[in-house]
């Protein structure tokens, strides 16, 4: 295989003003050390504005005036009425993929505004690419900040290291730009969008990988944006520390 010509990252952002100014800049981060690693592989970040009502355009604004290297990577911003998690991603990743590269020389890297990456995600992203993977299944971790140490100790004893983490998530997935494309990119649903693109690309025998390395720290809270994602499964697995 080959480096992919461009890796696009796709981020749906809902009333996330707390959270997308540590996303932006552990994005920046990230892009930082894939051009160290890979200085041939483009880069373009998508932010979809899913119906903000807060100052999450504010904040997304400010993050990126006030760091040089968005004066050279493209950043584009899309602004929706709320429309959900699912086609917010969907607008976003049809956005990316509208231009540039052809599709099968694309990765596109999906994380969430309440999310901070790894400095080495991205080049974790390209190197699937690099090894012929079609889609790679990433693992998140709670942000130990947000949560009670009760619960933080429960999770913890939940998740010795080493341990497979087993399920799907949006802030942390890759998908190669043509597979995407074949899987009918992701469905407009208000949740589990991402498991369902990920189900389809096993059920049609793409090369589907996993990995607990370099996972992606997102928000511990428990009143999520939608009523079944991973706020609620922390809430429900792991409930409160009374």
């Amino acid at each position: 295989m080959t480096l992919p010509g461009r890796i696009d990252v796709v981020v749906p952002a809902h009333d996330e003003e707390d959270g997308v100014a540590g996303c932006v800049l552990a994005l920046a981060d990230a892009i930082r050390v894939l051009g160290r690693v890979h200085p041939g592989v483009g880069v373009a970040v998508t932010v979809v504005l899913d119906g903000c009502s807060d100052t999450t355009a504010a904040v997304l604004r400010s993050s990126v005036a006030a760091d040089p290297l968005w004066q050279v990577v493209p950043l584009d911003v899309v602004e929706t009425a709320h429309v959900g998690v699912g086609r917010a991603r969907a607008v976003g990743t049809g956005k990316a993929l509208a231009s540039g590269p052809p599709p099968a020389e694309r990765w596109t890297a999906h994380t969430d505004a309440d999310s901070r990456v790894d400095p080495g995600w991205l080049v974790q992203q390209v190197d699937a690419h690099d090894d012929g993977a079609h889609v790679l299944v990433g693992a998140v971790v709670p942000d130990p900040v947000d949560l009670d140490p009760v619960v933080l100790a429960r999770w913890v004893h939940a998740h010795p290291p080493g341990s497979t983490l087993g399920h799907v998530h949006g802030a942390n997935l890759g998908v190669r730009g043509d597979v995407c494309l074949t899987l009918g990119g992701f469905d407009p649903v208000p949740e589990h969008e991402d498991v369902r693109l990920v189900g389809r690309a096993r059920a049609l025998g793409f090369d589907v990988r996993a990995t607990t390395a370099l996972p992606v720290v997102t928000s511990g809270r428990f009143d999520g944006r939608t009523p079944g994602g991973y706020a609620e499964h922390l809430r429900r697995t792991y409930g409160d520390a009374g």
